[in-house]
């Protein structure tokens, strides 16, 4: 499995931990940046990795910012991809298996590394459900071409 990482500069710290948990982990990733805490535009950095998602070249993304609405808002602008901001483990399994999202977003102000970690890991490792949920998520994918997303 290949993951899309991106950050700004407020989740910095939160990419590098989750880089470490990925490569001990024997995940595969590609890093659209940033790699500096300066100031910058969280949309210069997620909407690569989030198109990235959607054409195929990554399975997953994972996305962050201070809050992690930024990027998720970002993110959800791309045909294909259903991004979820996620604060705990909880949603992070349940947006995979009912709603068969496939980048996760968090805020690095918002969730201590431990727990950021194992919502990477609980949302890495959750398979979509399928069944009733489909029907669901067809909807999205018909609401998303309604409206030429």
């Amino acid at each position: 499995m290949k993951i899309a990482l991106a950050c700004d500069h407020g989740g910095l710290n939160l990419k590098k931990a989750i880089i470490a948990y990925l490569n001990e982990n024997g995940y595969e990733y590609v890093d659209f940046g940033t790699n500096t805490t300066d100031s910058c535009d969280y949309p210069d950095f997620a909407l690569p990795a989030a198109e990235a998602v959607a054409s195929g070249e990554c399975d997953k993304g994972i996305l962050v910012c201070s809050t992690g609405i930024g990027v998720s808002i970002v993110a959800n602008k791309v045909p294909g991809v259903r991004c979820a901001h996620c604060h705990d483990a909880y949603c992070a399994k349940f947006t995979r298996l009912h709603n068969d999202s496939n980048v996760l977003a968090m805020g690095e102000k918002v969730v201590g590394v431990g727990y950021a970690l194992q919502i990477v890991e609980t949302f890495l490792t959750t398979e979509f459900e399928g069944g009733r949920h489909q029907r669901r998520v067809d909807k999205i994918t018909a609401i998303e071409q309604k409206y030429g997303k």
